[in-house]
């Protein structure tokens, strides 16, 4: 899966499928901001529960 662009922010995801976790990584104008920490089981992470946890920090922000 590739980055996610939303109201000017970009939120790259990258994940261990032997650890079984994740990180969205979250940037503005290019600049790091924080990262989102997730876990997931099997061989991947779903697109659906990335894109979800995408839509949450935007929410919370109010972007």
């Amino acid at each position: 899966m590739g980055a996610i662009e939303r109201s000017g922010y970009r939120f790259e995801p990258e994940f261990s499928v032997i650890e079984q976790n994740g990180a969205i990584h979250v940037y503005h104008q290019g600049e790091f901001i924080e990262e989102i920490k997730f876990s997931f089981s099997g061989k991947y992470p779903l697109v659906d529960k990335i894109e979800e946890l995408v839509d949450e920090y935007c929410q919370e922000r109010g972007l």
